[in-house]
């Protein structure tokens, strides 16, 4: 799944359902978040990515995250969830 421009209070709404609509299969998922077109994510965004992580975990499957640029790294080492999700500098190494 790719993401691209701001996430936050307004847009988190969509990317929730987007989510949600993937880890709703049955199955384990391997989700993979492709950050690289994010320019901001808030903390409603930062809750919702560690909301779908948890779910994914629950059902044996994992979210990963990928290429986050430095304004979205920064939101995870700050946080500590560098340590809580798998973080990738590259989609492609994620798949």
């Amino acid at each position: 799944m790719s993401v691209q421009g701001e996430i936050d209070l307004y847009t988190v709404p969509k990317l929730q359902r987007e989510l949600a609509t993937v880890l709703a299969a049955g199955d384990p998922v391997r989700l993979i978040v492709d950050l690289s077109g994010v320019d901001f994510c808030d903390s409603t965004g930062v809750n919702v990515l560690l909301a779908a992580h948890r779910q994914a975990r629950e059902k044996g499957g994992d979210l990963e995250l990928a290429a986050p640029r430095p304004a979205v790294r920064k939101i995870l080492q700050v946080t500590g969830l560098e340590t809580v999700f798998t973080v990738t500098d590259n989609p492609a190494h994620a798949v």
